[in-house]
Order: C-alpha cells, then structure tokens, then sequence
C-alpha cells in the first residue's frame, strides 16, 4: 500500500498484509513471545524428516507467509515430540504434531518432563499409522514382527510413540524383536538395503519417501486390527480411530485395516495473537495453493480445524475462526 492512497479502500487480504509488514518486529518485541523470535526475526516452523508430510507442509505454509511478508522457514526435526519440546522451549513457534504426542505436552507425561506451554492452531488433516514391509516378507500381521529388524522411529518422535503402544497392544515386547531407531529417510534407505525387515512411520498418504520406494522396491502395509486399535485406545483417551488404508497408495491393490491419528498445528502458548490470527488466516486461504505440493493439505476443513482437543486453542487462532464465520 502506497502512503497517500487515502481515497482507496483496501481489501481484507490487503489490509491484512499491512498489519503482517509489522509483525516480525511485534514478535521481537514482545517479551512475552519466547526466544524462538530471537533467531534472526524468523517464524520458525518445526516440520520434520525432510521426505515426510511435516516439512512438505510447513515449507509450503512458510512460502506462504514470505509472501505475506513474514521470514518464516521450516526446520528438519525428529518429529511431534521433537516439534512439541522445540515450541514449547522457544526453538520454534509453530510446529506440526500427533493429537496423542500433544496430549502428553500439555500434561508433562511420557516423553515430557513438565507441561508445555503449546495450543493449538488447526487440526489440519489425520495421519495413519503405516507398517512398511517388502512385498516378499514373511510377515503379515503386527505379532509377526517378533524376531525382526524393526525401526521404531526416531528418538523424540511422535512415530516412537505410537510404534510402542502398537506393538505393546499386538502382545509384542522391546525383547521380542529387534528394536532399530531411525528417523523416515533413514528407515527408508535401510529398508531398501536390506539392512530392517520393517519400519513404523506415522502422516499423510502419500508420504513422498515411501512413495519414492515404492517405485525401486515393491510395498506391503501390515494391518493394524480393531482389537488392536481398541487395547491401544483404552489407556490413551481415546484419540485413535480405525480406518482404511487407500486403494492404490503405494500400489496396494486392496484395502488394509489400519490406525489414523489427528494431526496439528501448535503453536507457543505466548505467541502474539495478530500473529497466530494471521497464521491461521494465510492457511486457509493459501489451502488451495499449498494442495498442489502437499495433497493432505486439501484435507484441511474449517468446521474440524477448531477440534484441537486436549490442546485448547490460541486465542488468535480462535478470534480467526470466529470472524471468518461471517
């Protein structure tokens, strides 16, 4: 906008750039917003592995938002624990994690020593939890993995999480398989080596590595089953839900029994509101643009956005959603 244009009358979208051109500096100033501002005014985004959904996504959002003015960008990450405890210390203001992952933040148990102080910005799609396997394996159900190489997920990770309450749900044990930890493009590359028999991964479908090696080497995902689903439910309020897996994705010819998980954007509980409002704006309106790239972002749905449970929502994530029922 042009300084003297007073005759003219912005549009929302252009009035909302005017108040983004100020943000960074508000961020920076704002003592109550925490030291993720410190790093070079930057609106660091904690993705994750950079072949998962994470930083696909939380890439495109910050392309977004350049354009909106801010300088944001994504960081590689561990994944949902790694994103909740980078936020939560100041690393970071938004990052995306698992609804169980968070649930553990806000209450300071599991992988958390004390409650972080993270709410919640949009549910913004469901991810499922995928047992990768070559299509020659022997395995063909969660108990089979006993006595396999089986990569778990990387430390401080939301796949971590939930690969343990699997397989401790399936009736397996730490002891009764071989226990790997890698991050996605490692499990990936070790898979395609032969160096695992089996690897957990947790996001959207596709996920962009696993569609990579679906191409070299033929795929097959292990059905999680109801009772499974059930037993893993009963102690973690009830945030999992059965689904199938989609025909066709990674050549599946048939559907395949399977968990999925709601997934967030969070943000640092001391965020400045104008800033969260205006996050949540750009990813909405920039949903289209951004499903290009990253197809789980089509996925995103205002009426479930606000769903962010147990995690309450940002204030300035609120006042968005309440103003743009209008």
């Amino acid at each position: 906008m042009r300084r003297g244009d007073g005759e003219r009358r912005l549009s929302p979208r252009a009035t909302s750039r005017a108040l983004l051109g100020g943000l960074a500096a508000l961020t920076l100033a704002l003592s109550g917003c925490s030291a993720a501002a410190n790093n070079a005014e930057q609106l660091v985004i904690a993705g994750g592995a950079s072949t998962g959904i994470y930083y696909s996504y939380g890439g495109a959002l910050a392309g977004e938002l350049r354009g909106e003015g801010l300088d944001a960008v994504v960081a590689t990450s561990g994944g949902s624990v790694d994103n909740l405890l980078r936020v939560g210390r100041g690393e970071a203001i938004l990052g995306f994690a698992q609804a169980d992952a968070a649930a553990d933040a806000i209450s300071g148990v599991g992988a958390f020593d004390v409650p972080l102080p993270v709410q919640g910005v949009a549910r913004v799609y469901d991810e499922y939890v995928q047992v990768v396997v070559p299509e020659e394996s022997p395995a063909e159900h969660i108990p089979d993995l006993a006595g396999l190489r089986v990569s778990v997920g990387e430390v401080n990770s939301g796949v971590t999480v939930i690969s343990d309450r699997v397989l401790r749900a399936a009736g397996i044990d730490e002891g009764d398989f071989v226990p790997v930890r890698l991050g996605l493009d490692d499990s990936v590359a070790a898979l395609a080596r032969g160096d695992i028999d089996a690897f957990f991964w947790v996001g959207g479908v596709p996920t962009p590595g696993i569609q990579e090696l679906s191409k070299t080497t033929p795929l097959r995902m292990l059905p999680i089953r109801p009772e499974t689903v059930e037993k893993v439910n009963s102690g973690h309020a009830g945030v999992y839900r059965l689904s199938d897996f989609p025909v066709g994705t990674y050549g599946a010819a048939e559907p395949v029994e399977t968990m999925t998980i709601p997934n967030y954007l969070v943000a640092a509980a001391d965020a400045p509101e104008r800033l969260v409002y205006e996050v949540a704006r750009t990813l909405f309106e920039s949903r289209t643009d951004i499903a290009r790239t990253v197809p789980a972002a089509a996925l995103l749905d205002r009426r479930q956005a606000i769903f962010t449970s147990p995690l309450p929502l940002h204030q300035g994530a609120a006042k968005y959603y309440v103003e743009s029922r209008h």
